[in-house]
């Protein structure tokens, strides 16, 4: 009789905050046989801090290559193993992409436990239209290349979300101001949910000059939202007009179904144009208003 594969988790872990670890992630991770872990130092220290003893095996871009064919074989024979990153959603610049894509070709079970990922979380608090957006990750780290690849990104009319480590923030912000428009709107998130948490809103050239007020600032771990080139006034101009004076009397649902039925555009485009342009027009206080 053959044996029954195991179910791979992927398994978010908290960001920063400990109570970010909801009640089912903690009992996946005291259930499953193994736990593989980016740096097994650093998930002792979760898992104690709500006395999980599951075994631990460590599984990180240096040895993804050599780790995943012993652990779809563990797989395969019975064992329920769980991947869990350092913070956050496993994948999302992390490793376990190889491993979860060959569970899938094995026909082995995987199984999501979401919860916290940095960029949802930056994204939700940013103050930039949502709707539509492009995660770049890590952008890269020579001057060079990292030019390279935000001069490729120039025209997405899309919001553009980044993460970036402390020693190259300085060096990003002044790419993404020279090459996007010290005017184009940004929102930095620093060290979500811990102790320092910061987030600051403004323009690329308003949050560069914040930021060198006070080198402190430049600590921690960033998360970078950037508006889109089609932010503001650069949409069609009859759109544009069209949002701007309906805005200005009805709520933001009634706007965009009002200006879609009209235009025959795309609602969620829409939607992210109107969200855009609530930032630059002086709207009146009405309890109409959402």
């Amino acid at each position: 009789m053959a044996t029954q594969s195991g179910t791979l988790y992927i398994v978010a872990t908290p960001i920063g905050n400990l109570e970010d670890l909801g009640p089912r992630a903690q009992r996946i991770l005291s259930e499953v046989d193994l736990i593989l872990a980016e740096d097994t130092r650093h998930s002792r220290k979760l898992l104690s801090s709500f006395n999980i003893r599951t075994a631990l095996q460590a599984f990180h871009e240096n040895n993804e290559d050599r780790m995943t064919a012993q652990v779809i074989s563990r797989l395969a024979g019975g064992c329920d193993i769980a991947l869990v990153a350092d913070a956050g959603t496993p994948l999302i610049s992390d490793p376990g992409f190889k491993l979860v894509r060959q569970a899938h070709e094995e026909n082995i079970p995987v199984c999501p436990v979401p919860g916290p990922a940095a960029l949802i979380t930056a994204l939700s608090v940013a103050g930039i239209a949502p709707g539509r957006f492009l995660f770049e990750g890590f952008a890269p780290a020579k001057a060079a290349a990292r030019r390279k690849h935000l001069q490729a990104l120039a025209g997405a009319e899309r919001t553009m979300v980044f993460y970036e480590a402390p020693h190259r923030i300085k060096a990003f912000l002044d790419d993404a101001s020279s090459i996007f428009g010290a005017h184009r709107k940004a929102t930095i998130a620093r060290e979500l949910t811990k102790k320092f948490e910061t987030i600051r809103h403004g323009t690329l050239g308003e949050l560069i000059e914040w930021m060198g007020d006070n080198p402190d600032r430049r600590r921690g771990e960033f998360v970078v939202v950037i508006a889109g080139a089609g932010a503001g006034k650069t949409g069609k101009p009859e759109l544009v007009a069209t949002l701007e004076i309906l805005l200005k009397s009805l709520t933001l649902k009634q706007s965009v179904r009002i200006a879609a039925e009209l235009t025959g555009g795309n609602r969620n485009e829409i939607y992210d144009l109107a969200v855009a342009l609530q930032q630059d027009i002086d709207l009146p206080a009405s309890p109409a208003r959402e």
